[in-house]
């Protein structure tokens, strides 16, 4: 493990102190222009100046949409100077889902790009304001003003909030994969602790990382940001993804970390200038999210690098496991590693009671970084605990011999067939351990014999075309007859919620009718 870093209060704190000890430092990279930490401190006190002219105070929340660009990092920070709480808005959100936001949340304020993706937001952001009564809308980056988006005022001087450790630092929504978003309050504390455990475990000094992923995501504003900055490190924000991009930018910028979900990273290894880019600045390739396939773990395995995978959620912030640097592929593909020994970790019964090693279980979890409430939720966040005051990550796992955790699936995803538990994601890696399976997503239907069967939504690699009596026959090989899907449905792809997981609420209803 790296040596260790100092827990300081808040993302600001280590702003200020990179920017005293290496201001000349590289902090941010976009678009082909550099940042120092002492022009990233300007910019961050320049704008938490105009917001503060604009009625931004300790407490109030502001929303900004954007994708990663500078203008999310310093209104992050900005934000954090004067005490608000920061809420993302993903640019790829339909209207609909910006008004569950901003109407949950109830900003102050909204800060806007005026576009992205050919996407105009004046009209979103001028309806998003009149229904929700938000008192300022201002647009951020290099365009000019528009008729919602008006200019920020001009700095004015302002106090530093001194924030406390336990205080709101923004609010990041939940997926919505089991229903509506939930808004859940995230504190300085948790952010720190879960920046600063993940860059001692990543080993790398001063590290240069790329972030692509949506800036309202938990792993963009802790995993990425939050890791990067606590080690006085460089980010490079990409406004879009694009695997050829990321690999040029490694050679180019001499990229150190690559840290993204497993479609990223294989999709990444499948350029085809990817044997002969000079990738020897890399140091780590980590993944979390989903099981990235053992064939894609070996090509990262021949560059020498550090491989890690990790397991963690929104209202933990920290990632709850890591997988041990002498990790082997089998444990990297199947597990998601050893229990950070910061938290207090259990595998539980449906009545809340520890289950003994290699028995399913619900991971739950304890630790003085968890998100703080469900905003405006109280019975929600009531609901997330167990009578003794664990967690619920609704998480199905086991926990093996060797330590290591291995994840099942949802609790909320489980299906009750013939009496039996079935677990989609045990049946998803059946299937996609064969080589003309891309992808797969299982949910249950409903059955008047077994109450639920399981059906299977399959994406086929490139250049095959799978069989579903075939697939079917696989399954009965490989699993016991009740977990084997009743039906196979081969597509082109899968839906997807905004943070790119599989929608698999659309698919119950498309099994339905």
């Amino acid at each position: 493990m790296t040596s260790a870093l100092p827990r300081l209060t808040s993302f600001t704190d280590y702003l200020d102190l990179y920017a005293r000890a290496r201001p000349d430092a590289d902090a941010v990279w976009h678009a082909g222009t550099l940042l120092s930490y002492r022009a990233l401190a300007e910019q961050v006190d320049a704008m938490a100046g105009s917001l503060a002219a604009a009625g931004l105070r300790a407490g109030d929340r502001v929303a900004v949409l954007s994708t990663p660009r500078p203008e999310y990092l310093v209104t992050l920070l900005a934000a954090f100077r004067l005490g608000a709480v920061w809420v993302g808005l993903n640019p790829k959100y339909t209207y609909r889902e910006l008004a569950h936001v901003v109407a949950d949340s109830r900003p102050r304020l909204i800060l806007s790009i005026a576009r992205a993706e050919g996407r105009e937001f004046d009209a979103d952001i001028a309806r998003l304001a009149s229904e929700f009564a938000v008192e300022g809308r201002y647009v951020i980056g290099d365009d000019g003003a528009t008729p919602a988006l008006h200019r920020l005022p001009a700095p004015v001087p302002f106090v530093r909030h001194p924030v406390a450790p336990g205080d709101a630092a923004t609010i990041v929504y939940t997926s919505g994969s089991s229903g509506t978003p939930k808004g859940a309050v995230l504190s300085h504390r948790g952010l720190v602790y879960a920046s600063v455990v993940e860059a001692e475990m990543n080993e790398v000094p001063h590290p240069r990382v790329p972030c692509n992923l949506p800036i309202n995501h938990v792993a963009c504003i802790a995993d990425l940001t939050g890791t990067t900055l606590a080690a006085g490190g460089m980010l490079a924000l990409l406004d879009s993804f694009d695997p050829a991009e990321i690999l040029e930018l490694i050679e180019r910028l001499r990229l150190t970390n690559l840290m993204s979900v497993p479609t990223v990273l294989q999709l990444i290894v499948m350029q085809p200038d990817f044997d002969w880019r000079d990738l020897s600045s890399l140091r780590l390739v980590a993944w979390g999210g989903a099981p990235l396939p053992i064939e894609v773990i070996r090509v990262y395995r021949r560059l020498g690098v550090q491989l890690m995978t990790v397991y963690g959620m929104t209202e933990t912030i920290a990632s709850i496991t890591f997988t041990a640097k002498d990790a082997s592929d089998e444990v990297l593909a199947e597990t998601v590693g050893h229990f950070d020994p910061g938290m207090q970790v259990r595998l539980a019964d449906e009545q809340d009671r520890a289950v003994a090693t290699g028995e399913q279980g619900e991971v739950q979890v304890r630790h003085e970084g968890l998100f703080l409430e469900y905003f405006g939720r109280p019975d929600a966040t009531a609901a997330a605990y167990s009578a003794d005051g664990w967690f619920k990550t609704g998480d199905v796992g086991v926990l093996r011999p060797d330590g290591n955790l291995r994840l099942v699936g949802r609790r909320s995803d489980m299906i009750k067939s013939g009496g039996y538990n079935v677990y989609p994601r045990e049946i998803e890696l059946c299937l996609e351990s064969r080589g003309d399976v891309a992808l797969a997503a299982v949910i249950g239907r409903p059955d008047e014999k077994f109450g639920e069967v399981a059906v299977a939504y399959v994406v086929p690699r490139p250049g095959t075309r799978p069989d579903p009596e075939r697939l079917k026959a696989f399954c009965r090989d490989q699993l016991a007859n009740y977990k084997v899907p009743k039906d196979f449905v081969i597509v082109d792809e899968l839906p997807l919620l905004p943070v790119g997981k599989v929608d698999k609420q659309e698919l119950r209803r498309r099994a339905r009718s």
